[in-house]
């Protein structure tokens, strides 16, 4: 089963906090999710294996860590997702962008494909999805899935905030995939909202209704 990890460090907590604020405008929404998904980045990058480079300091010179050489992946899942993109970003340079975009069947309520776009080496890069929800946990399965159809073995989920139905929706459908939240909220109400959530994060980023 996929690792599930809260990313608990307190200025997360504390920003957090202030996105969930129904008072907090448009702008102000925009940044902090930016920051916190840099804050998450540091974590969800931890594990990055690392070789040993030699450099030379105005000193001496010495052997020092650099990241060996792996190729990353970041995965937004449209429209959301698009507002974490650039946080991480910060922490990743390097790392290439791809697409995925989903909408609500009305009358099936299954997610349904509509855009993918993804770099021409994915199947080589360690890819982060992400999305500031999981609610239900269909869009993210359906990215995995899109993702897998084309032979991509090295998939995290990265949310802000999650319900457990989504988390366990996940886990079932994707046990190797580890998720990486700020928060794990307390449950779905009759509409599919995270209670207590954040309201529509899409909604919220972007200032629409």
């Amino acid at each position: 089963m996929g690792k599930l990890i809260i990313c608990d460090h307190p200025l997360i907590q504390h920003k957090l906090t202030l996105i969930r604020d129904k008072r907090t405008n448009t702008k102000d929404f925009r940044e902090l999710v930016d920051e916190v998904a840099t804050l998450m980045a540091y974590e969800i990058t931890r594990e990055l294996p690392l070789q040993t480079s030699t450099v030379e300091t105005p000193v001496a010179e010495t052997e020092c860590k650099v990241i060996s050489g792996r190729m990353l992946g970041l995965i937004p899942i449209l429209r959301a997702g698009l507002g974490m993109v650039e946080g991480v970003v910060k922490l990743i340079p390097g790392a290439k962008i791809g697409h995925v975009g989903l909408f609500r069947d009305p009358e099936t309520l299954k997610p349904v494909e509509y855009y993918t776009k993804l770099p021409t080496d994915v199947r080589e890069r360690a890819l982060i999805v992400i999305d500031p929800m999981l609610a239900t946990g269909g869009s993210a399965i359906a990215a995995i899935d899109v993702l897998k159809k084309r032979e991509c073995t090295q998939i995290k989920l990265m949310c802000l905030i999650a319900a457990p139905e989504g988390v366990k929706a996940v886990q079932d459908a994707h046990p190797d995939v580890d998720i990486y939240l700020a928060a794990l909220d307390e449950r779905l109400d009759d509409h599919g909202y995270i209670v207590p959530g954040l309201g529509d994060a899409g909604d919220r980023l972007f200032g629409t209704k």
